[in-house]
């Protein structure tokens, strides 16, 4: 029976991922380098692999940064009233039980053109729906737990102790930090770093109802590979998509270092 479900395990590993990746590769090479190199240097594939690259950085550094707060801030804050943190824990996992189409609506119908908001911050020159800013916060919403739930944990098991310790001593609460919690999570950090990454990389339902997929301006690596297989063109879209999964096999490489190194630690 073990031998059975193990050969079931390899059979859907086999069908769901191997199959794939070999179906994306020979179809992205299917012309030869050349018509690989071609398909990854037009005007909108370089252009999509750029905002795609943009947005990764942007959310992978404010997820970083507001989710360690707020890992910090549930675990080590004593007087917040559990209704409150109890409220702010299920708004932390309200991206998991939201569909990303429907979290990009949602931003669409609070920021969009024919919003007030929308319509006041593009009079002030800001424009969010169609833009950057709308693919960012899009990005973050679906995103943002990753970094919570991967450091909360690791704050729950290490306790406060030695943190209290360093505030009675004197220490400064920004001292404490870089020399007592962060070397306890840098770890787990980084695992919430790889997470967020391949998340934004794969992003594409709440990306693509914010940004309206413009071609040259909006559009993204995934986006893109939509667009070209409406097209039937398949090659470009294999190109565009070999990129997207070598960076995916890379991320899940460190993901498992990551892990391993958490553990040990």
């Amino acid at each position: 029976m073990r031998k059975l479900w193990i050969g079931f395990t390899y059979a859907v590993f086999i069908v769901l991922i191997i199959i794939p990746l070999v179906k994306i590769t020979t179809g992205a090479f299917d012309e030869g380098v050349g018509g690989l190199i071609k398909a990854l240097g037009r005007p909108e594939a370089l252009h999509a692999l750029m905002m795609t690259g943009i947005i990764v950085v942007l959310v992978t550094i404010i997820n970083t940064v507001f989710g360690v707060m707020l890992a910090i801030y549930l675990v080590r804050a004593p007087w917040l009233h559990p209704r409150i943190k109890g409220l702010l824990n299920s708004i932390v996992d309200l991206p998991y039980a939201v569909s990303p189409v429907i979290g990009g609506l949602m931003i669409v119908l609070l920021l969009g053109p024919d919003t007030v908001l929308g319509a006041m911050l593009e009079g002030a020159g800001v424009k969010i729906v169609y833009a950057l800013p709308g693919m960012v916060i899009a990005t973050l919403f679906v995103t943002f737990p990753l970094m919570v739930r991967e450091v909360m944990p690791v704050l729950q098991e290490i306790g406060s102790q030695q943190e209290e310790a360093s505030s009675m001593l004197g220490a400064y609460p920004w001292y404490t930090f870089w020399k007592v919690t962060w070397p306890s999570i840098r770890w787990g950090v980084i695992y919430g770093v790889v997470l967020t990454v391949a998340r934004t990389l794969g992003e594409f339902g709440a990306v693509l109802v914010v940004s309206g997929n413009i071609m040259n301006l909006t559009q993204t690596a995934t986006t893109l590979v939509y667009q070209d297989v409406e097209n039937f063109n398949v090659l470009a879209a294999s190109g565009v998509a070999l990129v997207l999964a070598a960076f995916s096999v890379g991320l899940l490489l460190l993901m498992e270092w990551a892990k391993k190194r958490r553990e040990v630690h």
